[in-house]
C-alpha cells in the first residue's frame, strides 16, 4: 500500500480519513489497486465533479464495511465509485471496462437505490419493490446499504428533529431486520438500538440509566458465575475465552413489552459467552463438551435449549443456547460457540467466504437470494402491501427443516404446510397436490410441518388450486402460483361464460352494446365483468332472465332536464374542517384527507403529532408520546406518515382528561375546581374524585382550545397546595 497522500485535494478532516484508510485497508489492496482507485477519486475531485464531503463519507463507510462485515475488494471499490458515477465522472460501463463485472453490478445496484431516495420513496411500494430487484442482483449491495445506514444513525444528531424520526423508523422496520436475516447480529443490534433512542427517548433513556445503576452489581455476579465454569473448562483441556454481556437495551425493552413486566422483573438481563478455539473439523465435539461442564455445574430449562449446531440457521448462524439456574436463584442464558462461527455470527454472510475455501467474496447468497427474487418476480399479480408484508414476514420468522424420502434437506418458512413444501419442490406438483405420507402416516395437504419431517407428496391429475388454499400457505411462491392459476381457471371460466352469453344473444338477434352488459351486470351486483361472466359459466345466472334485463336497457327512457355542471359545486364536511385555520396537513402539505383523532392519548391543537395509516378507517393522528407509539413503529414503520398542525387555533375544543393526585385536605377538589372555572374559555365536563390513606386520586375532564392553554392549567392545578401530581391521561 503506496504511503504517498501529496497532491490530494482534501482539507484535514480528509486528509485524516485517507491516511487512516490506507492503513486500515491495507490487508485488502494492492498497490496498484489502490494506486488505480485514488487517480480515478482523485480526477474527479480536481476537476470539481466529487464534492470533498462525499469522499469523506465513502471513506468512512468503506473502513466501516472492512471492520464490522470484512467487505472484500469489490464491495469496497464499489462504495467509493458510485459516488463517482452519481457526480457525472464516469459510468458504470466505464467501470466494468476498468475494472471489472462484479464491481459494476454492485455499483449498478447502488446507484439505483440511491435514485429511489433522492426521489424520496421511502414506502412508495411499486418503487419499494424495485428497490428490492435490485437488492437481489448482488448481496453486496444490500450489506452496502445496511453498513451505510449504521453509519447513517451513529451520526443522526446531524440531523433535524423529522428526518431524525423517518430515518429511524426506516431502519427498525427494514434495515434491522434485513441485517437480522442476513446474520449480522452485532450491527443488527446497534441499529434497534438506535432506532430506539430516537423514537422513544424517555424509554431508551429509562432503561440506559438503570442498566448504569445496576452495572457494578451485574458484574459482580457475572465474575462469580463465570470463575468456576472457567476452572472446569480448563480442567477439560479447552482452550477458550469467556465473557459475560448485557442484552441491548431495544431486546430489554421488547421483553418488558411482551411479558408486562417493569425492568426490576426481567431477570435474564446478561447472557454469558463461551468461545472456543478448535480445528474446524473438532468444532461439535468441543461445544457439546462445554455444554456438558456447565450442565454439570448448573441446571438448565430443558425448553430453552437451542441446537444451532447440528441444524444451522438459515443465514449460517451457528451457536448452542443454554439457559440455566446460576447463584442466588437467577436464570443466566449460556451461549456456546467457536471462534469461527463467532465470526460468523458478528459478521454475517460476509464471514462465510473467508472459511469457504476457494470462494471468493464475489460468491452470492444463491438460495437466499433466488428466493427472494421469486418473491418479487412471480408476484405481478399481487398487490404491492402484499409482497412487501410477505418479505417482512420472512425477515423476522424462523425455519423448519424437512425431507424428501430420499433424504434432500429442504427449509422452509416456520408454519409451512404439506402444499407449501409440494409447490417449493414444483409448482406443478403444488398444483395437483392431493396430500402427502408424512413418517409413514398419511396426511392432509393442510399438515403443518414440524423439524425432521420426512415428506413424500401425493398427486391426482384431477387436483386443481381452490381460493380456500390461500388460508394455510405460508410461503410466498405457493401463494402466488396458486392466485395466478385461480386467475387463470377465473379468466378461462370467464370467457366460456362470455361465448355463452353472446351465442344466446346472437340467436335472440338481439342489439346489445358491451356497454348494456356492463350496466346490467352492475345492476345485479357484480363488481367487475370477470365475475359476472363466471357467474353466467357456473349458471348460477339465468341467462333467460337477462334477456329480459337487457331489453329493459336498450329501452327509451323518460326526458330528463339537463344542467351544466359549471359553477356546481358542494362544500363537504371534511373540506370545511381541512380548510379551517386549525386543519392537519398529512405528510407533504396534503389536505382534505380522511382523519380521525385517536382516542389512545387525545391530541389536541399544539401537539407533536404523526398520522398511522390504518386499514379500514383511515389515518389516525397520535401524539408522538402516545404510549402506543413505540409499538407501531417497531411493527408497522411503512405505515407512519409525518402530520402537523397548520395555522391557528380557531376556537374548536378537546376534551381531555387530567389525572390528579393530592392530600386529601379540607377544601382541596373545591380549590381545583375553582382554578379550572376561573379559566377564560375553559369548560370542566366531569370529575371524579378516590380518597385513601390521606391521599386523593382524581380524573378531570376538560374542554380545552390548544396545548400551551392546558400546559398553563396544568401549571396552576400544580401550584395548589396539597396537589402532589397532575399529569394528562
Amino acid at each position: 500500500m503506496e504511503k504517498e497522500i501529496v497532491k490530494i485535494p482534501l482539507n484535514n478532516k480528509g486528509l485524516s480519513l485517507y491516511k487512516e484508510a490506507v492503513l486500515c485497508l491495507s490487508d485488502v489492496y494492492s498497490r496498484e489497486g489502490w494506486r488505480l482507485l485514488k487517480n480515478d477519486v482523485v480526477g474527479a475531485l480536481q476537476t470539481n465533479q466529487l464534492d470533498v464531503s462525499r469522499v469523506e463519507r465513502a471513506l468512512e463507510t468503506a473502513m466501516l464495511a472492512h471492520k464490522e462485515i470484512s467487505l472484500g475488494r469489490h464491495g469496497l471499490n464499489a462504495i467509493m465509485l458510485y459516488e463517482l458515477v452519481l457526480a457525472g465522472s464516469c459510468s458504470v460501463a466505464d467501470i466494468e471496462k476498468k475494472y471489472d463485472k462484479s464491481t459494476a453490478s454492485i455499483v449498478s445496484g447502488l446507484v439505483k437505490a440511491y435514485g429511489l431516495y433522492q426521489r424520496n420513496v421511502a414506502v412508495e411500494t411499486e418503487n419499494f419493490r424495485k428497490l428490492l430487484i435490485s437488492f437481489a442482483e448482488d448481496a453486496r449491495v444490500i450489506l452496502i446499504m445496511i453498513v451505510e445506514r449504521l453509519h447513517v444513525m451513529r451520526s443522526l444528531d446531524i440531523y433535524t428533529d423529522e428526518e431524525q424520526q423517518k430515518i429511524a423508523r426506516e431502519v427498525s422496520y427494514l434495515y434491522a431486520p434485513l441485517a437480522h436475516r442476513m446474520g449480522l447480529y452485532a450491527i443488527k443490534t446497534e441499529l434497534e438500538d438506535l432506532s430506539l433512542k430516537y423514537t422513544a427517548r424517555d424509554i431508551y433513556k429509562e432503561i440506559a440509566q438503570k442498566l448504569n445503576e445496576t452495572k457494578r452489581s451485574r458484574d459482580i455476579y457475572i465474575d462469580s458465575f463465570i470463575e468456576p465454569v472457567k476452572d472446569q473448562l480448563k480442567a477439560q483441556g479447552l482452550n477458550f475465552s469467556i465473557k459475560g454481556r448485557t442484552k441491548s437495551i431495544h431486546s430489554i425493552w421488547t421483553k418488558i413489552r411482551k411479558q408486562q413486566v417493569p425492568f426490576e422483573k426481567v431477570y435474564d438481563l446478561f447472557a454469558i459467552r463461551i468461545i472456543i478455539d478448535c480445528p474446524e473439523e473438532k468444532e461439535k465435539a468441543a461445544c457439546w463438551q462445554a455444554f456438558s461442564v456447565v450442565t454439570n455445574m448448573y441446571s438448565y430449562n430443558t425448553n430453552r435449549l437451542r441446537d444451532w449446531i447440528s441444524a444451522p440457521k438459515a443465514n449460517g448462524y451457528e451457536s448452542l443456547h443454554v439457559t440455566v439456574m446460576g447463584p442466588e436463584g437467577k436464570w443466566v442464558e449460556v451461549q456456546i460457540r467457536t471462534k469461527r462461527m463467532d465470526e460468523v455470527a458478528e459478521k454475517g454472510v460476509a464471514a462465510h467466504w473467508k472459511y469457504k475455501g476457494g470462494k471468493s467474496d464475489s460468491e452470492k447468497m444463491d438460495e437466499w437470494l433466488k428466493n427472494l427474487r421469486e418473491i418479487l418476480e412471480t408476484s405481478s399479480d399481487s398487490s404491492d402491501n402484499d409482497v412487501i408484508n410477505e418479505f417482512k414476514m420472512q425477515l423476522y420468522d424462523d425455519d423448519v427443516f424437512v425431507f424428501t424420502p430420499k433424504g434432500d434437506l429442504h427449509r422452509l418458512r416456520k408454519g409451512a404446510t404439506v402444499l407449501d413444501f409440494a409447490f417449493s419442490i414444483h409448482s406443478n406438483i403444488g398444483s395437483h397436490c392431493m396430500g402427502a405420507i408424512v413418517n409413514e402416516k398419511h396426511v392432509s395437504f393442510k399438515y403443518v410441518l414440524q423439524n425432521g419431517d420426512q415428506i413424500a407428496v401425493l398427486t391426482s391429475p384431477n387436483q386443481t388450486p381452490k381460493i380456500d388454499w390461500l388460508q394455510f400457505l405460508v410461503t410466498s411462491k405457493a401463494r402466488s402460483k396458486v392466485k395466478q392459476c385461480i386467475k387463470e381457471i377465473e379468466h378461462k371460466e370467464a370467457e366460456d361464460g362470455r361465448d355463452i352469453l353472446w351465442r344466446r344473444l346472437k340467436n335472440w338477434k338481439m342489439d346489445v352494446t358491451d356497454g348494456d352488459v356492463t350496466r346490467v351486470s352492475k345492476k345485479m351486483g357484480y363488481k367487475t365483468l370477470t365475475d359476472f361472466y363466471v357467474a353466467i359459466y357456473k349458471e348460477k345466472i339465468n341467462v333467460l332472465s337477462l334477456r329480459e334485463k337487457l331489453l329493459e336497457e336498450d329501452a327509451p327512457s323518460e326526458p330528463v332536464s339537463l344542467r351544466t355542471a359549471d359553477g356546481f359545486s358542494r362544500e363537504t364536511e371534511l373540506q370545511k374542517i381541512s380548510a379551517q385555520d386549525d386543519a392537519l396537513v398529512i405528510d407533504r402539505n396534503l389536505k382534505n384527507i380522511d382523519y380521525t383523532l385517536s382516542k389512545c392519548c387525545n391530541p389536541i391543537f399544539g401537539d407533536e403529532i404523526f398520522g398511522f395509516v390504518t386499514i379500514n378507517s383511515g389515518i389516525k393522528i397520535h401524539r408522538k408520546d402516545c404510549p402506543n407509539a413505540p409499538q407501531m413503529i417497531d411493527k408497522f414503520g411503512y405505515r407512519i406518515v409525518s402530520a402537523r398542525w397548520s395555522g391557528e387555533g380557531n376556537g374548536n375544543e378537546y376534551p381531555i382528561t387530567l389525572r390528579v393526585i393530592g392530600h386529601d385536605d379540607i377544601g382541596i377538589v373545591t380549590n381545583i375546581t375553582s382554578v379550572i372555572t376561573k379559566e377564560n374559555g375553559m369548560n370542566m365536563r366531569s370529575i371524579s374524585v378516590d380518597s385513601h390513606d390521606g391521599l386523593f386520586e382524581g380524573n378531570i375532564t376538560v374542554m380545552v382550545k390548544e396545548v400551551h392553554q392546558l400546559e398553563q392549567l396544568i401549571k396552576k392545578i400544580r401550584a395548589i397546595k396539597g396537589v402532589k401530581q397532575v399529569y394528562r391521561s
